[in-house]
């Protein structure tokens, strides 16, 4: 992540996180259904910064003072990379077999329930050893 600085202003923030989940507010606007990630880092005797990534195609419309960091995702390779070799390989066969969309009879069914189940856990919909839910 390569943040841009955004002259040194101050905006309240709050964040509840529950989970995997947080409400993120920005002066009192809750922003979290237009961020996909955030980082905050408070080093001793240095104000707080907030490194917000925005979802693509969000058009925010915040206004104050605050510092703000807004960061460039990195080249995804070397991060896709480490992912994949810290993957079981059992385990990673044990959620595709068991995937209900993988007996659709179509070509190359467990290669695309493979993607799709390594793009669910890259994305923190479930993670490694956690059941897929019961469709209900």
């Amino acid at each position: 992540m390569t943040p841009t600085p955004v002259p040194s202003e101050v905006h309240r923030v709050r964040i509840r996180a529950s989970g995997p989940t947080a409400r993120l507010e920005l002066d009192g606007h809750d922003i979290a259904d237009q961020v996909a990630s955030y980082q905050l880092v408070h080093a001793a005797g240095q104000a707080p910064e907030l490194l917000l990534v925005l979802r693509p195609n969000v058009n925010p419309d915040w206004e104050g003072a605050a510092r703000v960091v807004v960061g460039e995702d990195p080249e995804p390779g070397p991060a896709a990379a480490q992912f994949l070799a810290a993957l079981d390989p059992a385990e990673t066969e044990r959620a595709v077999l068991a995937r209900h969309d993988l007996q659709d009879g179509g070509p190359n069914e467990f290669t695309r329930a493979l993607l799709v189940q390594l793009a669910e856990w890259a994305l923190g919909k479930r993670q490694p050893g956690e059941p897929e839910p019961v469709a209900g």
